[in-house]
């Protein structure tokens, strides 16, 4: 999701709810701490140099049971951080401290917000030798017009 997928959305909403892909609920008392650009650059195993820019969103779960965030706030804290950091339409990922510090793609569902978790991945698997994963075939799928028994053809 994208910083301007977030500004369509929250002026309909009376709340603003993020929810983890495993159904638990981030605390409804939690804080937007931080919005900020993270610019990663670096080199993938097959030598490409590569420049990756998210905005990011930190959600803090404080013991402020009184705080609710609304979505008018949320909005002026990310016009905020568009008018002060030059934050551009990016793709936002969202911090959120569960064992460890957890990084999370953002989708919607209709209702509220849902923190995707990421993968990583070899952005160079071609370079690196990883063969890629063999299709799954039923041999009973299969067309058996090629060969028969005993036509020597096998």
């Amino acid at each position: 999701m994208k910083i301007s997928n977030i500004k369509e959305i929250l002026p309909a909403l009376d709340n603003v709810e993020f929810q983890l892909e495993n159904g638990t609920f981030v605390p409804e008392h939690f804080h937007v701490t931080e919005i900020g650009v993270i610019t990663k650059h670096f080199i993938d195993c097959g030598g490409t140099i590569r420049n990756e820019k998210v905005v990011n969103f930190q959600l803090w779960n404080a013991n402020d049971f009184e705080h609710r965030l609304k979505p008018t706030k949320l909005l002026n804290i990310i016009k905020l951080s568009e008018e002060k950091l030059g934050i551009e339409d990016a793709e936002i990922e969202v911090e959120y401290q569960s064992e460890t510090v957890g990084k999370y793609d953002l989708n919607f569902n209709g209702n509220h917000f849902v923190l995707k978790n990421k993968q990583t991945a070899c952005l160079a698997s071609d370079a690196c030798g990883i063969p890629a994963e063999k299709q799954k075939v039923k041999l009973s799928e299969l067309n058996n017009a090629c060969c028969t028994p005993n036509s020597g053809c096998c």
